[in-house]
């Protein structure tokens, strides 16, 4: 037996070791990226929404262009808007999110608000 026969089997294992971790908290960053953007998104759609559905309400036949510029100052997109005949609104908002090596993607929000017919169990 030589004096000193380390084969160099410990540096292996610390190298791999090393990447899996690195790997992990890679995926661990990009996976709370896009939560922190779905989040984003359905805040933005609620308050946008909410805008539009106030405007609605009083007859206002632009309330959908109110909604884009408020997702707007979300940093968000308006990708859809509908106003219902009782002024129930329903809006569909899109915020970038960007995932590192796998590029952009968007995280998608929808949201649905109005006034409360009258009698209604709350």
């Amino acid at each position: 037996m030589r004096a000193g026969g380390e084969r160099g089997s410990a540096t292996v294992w610390t190298v791999a070791l090393a990447t899996v971790l690195a790997l992990v908290g890679a995926a661990t960053v990009l996976v709370g990226a896009a939560v922190v953007a779905r989040h984003r998104a359905g805040a933005a759609a609620d308050l946008t929404a909410l805008a539009v559905a106030g405007r609605a309400v009083l007859g206002d036949l632009a309330a959908c262009a109110t909604g884009s510029s408020v997702a707007r100052a979300n940093g968000a997109e308006l990708t859809g808007c509908t106003v219902g005949p009782d002024a129930v609104v329903e809006v569909a908002i899109a915020v970038p999110v960007r995932l590192g090596p796998v590029g952009v993607t968007q995280a998608v929000g929808r949201a649905r608000a109005g006034p409360v017919p009258w009698g209604a169990d709350p």
